[in-house]
């Protein structure tokens, strides 16, 4: 799924794109069946993903999306995690930025409220 401006979510599964830049996993958790070559990524940073504990309240429920991007946020405002997306926010001012995530609905997954805020 193409974003706005040089930041792009897409599924790991899917065949990478010409147009997709540096292409970075910001799972905490290996996609499942997925070799490190088949993923073709440049970086994997799990540094910026979400806590356990908020991944385990949201079990990507479409309902709870919204205060997961808020607390998300919260969380990312961390050291370890602002240092993680510092670094994200260089490679997309850098050029094209994939970001990449295993779940099956990528538009409401860490990823997407990721890549809104580097765009913002």
């Amino acid at each position: 799924m193409a974003g706005d401006g040089g930041v792009r979510v897409r599924r790991v599964y899917e065949e990478p794109a010409g147009d997709d830049g540096a292409r970075v996993l910001v799972d905490r958790i290996w996609p499942r069946g997925l070799s490190k070559d088949r993923a073709h990524l440049d970086e994997w940073c799990k540094d910026v993903a979400p806590s356990t504990e908020l991944r385990t309240w949201y079990r990507h429920d479409p309902d709870l999306f919204a205060e997961f991007g808020r607390r998300y946020r919260e969380e990312l405002t961390e050291p370890g995690r602002a240092a993680a997306l510092a670094h994200l926010r260089e490679l997309a001012q850098g050029g094209v930025l994939t970001l990449l995530t295993a779940t099956k609905q990528a538009e409401i997954s860490e990823a997407a409220v990721l890549a809104e805020l580097l765009r913002g």
